[in-house]
């Protein structure tokens, strides 16, 4: 196991302040360095109390919640619902986030349900999925239904709703606390109701619950004349640093961040902003350090099909979309492993991702891993690094957006916080 020293601050939280004010602009250069100063003088005041303090828990004792990375032993999970799940109505980012071959789907059913014998499929496949990680030992939640096809309006603008499929995208659980993640998609405004419960629970557990500003999603937060019409486009707008939602006030996903113990890692996409990534860093400072990584991606959204760290010292790099910064984890002793080509055939509907979902799996602990029944080159994949398949199918779950890692949000994990990367 890759047990490596931490350093807080120092050189490294400089060049990070630097590289986050060189891609926001000159103008913002100062302001991001003037931060990073500010959270060093608060960490520092804080060891200068810390004497006056009894040490604490970090985690309280009967708190339900506490997960630090992707791979220790699971034991609690939030797994989402495809009840009442619709299309999001074609607005500018939602365009911005899919083909264009399916632009035509949105067109048609945006603020309609998915086609309800798809639905029923992905329903019953979730449900095997609920079952069978019951079966392993691991507790289960469920968010509430909801009637996602109810309009809305705010002073803003107004949609429908989406669905509650993917708790990976709008939850983020560092440590003991939750984070709610104010997302930047219109149709995913109020998705955060139907985990409300749930949060309450683990709230009166013990544990932290945060939520992230609620950004207005004004017109102004995304790049109204954003030119996309193929592929090429995304790649060159991509590499420019452009993309469709602007600095305009802080938006992200929860699902383009991964954890690695003391050490996060973020990409700036089509719906994480750096407004965003700069909120995360200071909320999480000076305990977590927060890294931009970037990839070779037309259209970047959520990382878990990318970059997906599986294991202390242990990544699955897609070899589509490799990653610019893959030379750090490298160095610093990491294994880099480029899973094979997926087998999820051309004609099956993917109307919110790509095939790289072969990828998106989620660790049951470092020597178990759910994934798809029907993606045997994985699997022989992580057989031959002595991880033992757990193999369900979700292939029309799939075509809601998410793999396994996607559809669930791990709450608590038998597990320490460790650094595991410098």
């Amino acid at each position: 196991m890759l047990r490596v020293r931490c350093l807080r601050g120092g050189s490294r939280g400089a060049e990070a302040a630097h590289y986050i004010g060189s891609r926001l602009g000159g103008v913002f250069t100062g302001w991001v360095q003037r931060t990073f100063q500010s959270t060093q003088a608060a960490a520092a005041s804080q060891n200068t109390c810390a004497a006056d303090d009894k040490a604490t828990s970090p985690v309280p004792k009967d708190c339900l919640v506490c997960s630090y990375n992707e791979w220790d032993p699971l034991e609690e999970v939030i797994v989402g619902r495809a009840e009442n799940a619709c299309v999001p109505p074609f607005s500018v980012e939602v365009k911005a986030n899919t083909y264009e071959k399916y632009w035509g789907f949105y067109q048609k059913f945006g603020g309609q349900s998915f086609p309800k014998e798809h639905l029923k499929k992905a329903i019953a496949e979730i449900e095997e999925m609920c079952n069978i990680l019951k079966g392993e030992g691991v507790t289960v939640k469920r968010p509430d239904p909801i009637d996602w096809s109810v309009k809305y309006k705010t002073p803003d603008f107004e949609s429908t709703g989406m669905y509650a499929a993917m708790p990976r995208d709008i939850l983020l659980v560092v440590g003991n606390e939750i984070i709610e993640a104010p997302m930047a998609w219109r149709a995913r405004f109020f998705e955060y109701r139907a985990y409300r419960r749930l949060i309450k629970d683990y709230f009166n557990s013990g544990a932290k619950w945060t939520t992230a500003p609620k950004p207005t999603m004004a017109d102004e937060l995304y790049d109204q004349n954003y030119p996309i019409h193929s592929v090429e486009d995304r790649h060159k707008l991509a590499a420019q640093g452009k993309f469709v939602t602007t600095e305009f006030e802080p938006c992200f996903d929860a699902a383009d961040f991964i954890r690695a113990g003391r050490d996060i890692f973020v990409q700036r996409s089509q719906v994480t902003n750096y407004m965003g990534i700069e909120w995360m860093r200071r909320h999480l400072a000076p305990d977590y350090r927060v890294h931009i990584i970037s990839f070779k991606d037309p259209n970047p959204m959520h990382i878990d099909a990318t970059f997906n760290i599986i294991g202390p010292g242990l990544v699955l790099s897609n070899p589509d979309r490799p990653c610019h910064q893959i030379e750090l984890f490298k160095k610093a002793g990491w294994t880099v492993i480029q899973p094979p080509v997926p087998l999820i055939p051309d004609d099956h509907p993917l109307w919110m991702s790509s095939k790289w979902l072969s990828m998106n799996v989620l660790m049951l602990d470092e020597k178990r891993v759910m994934v798809d029944a029907n993606e045997t080159s994985i699997q022989k994949m992580f057989e031959k690094l002595g991880i033992s398949t757990i193999k369900v199918n979700i292939r029309h779950a799939n075509s809601l957006g998410g793999g396994f890692h996607c559809w669930t949000c791990d709450i608590r994990r038998r597990g320490t916080l460790q650094s595991y990367f410098d």
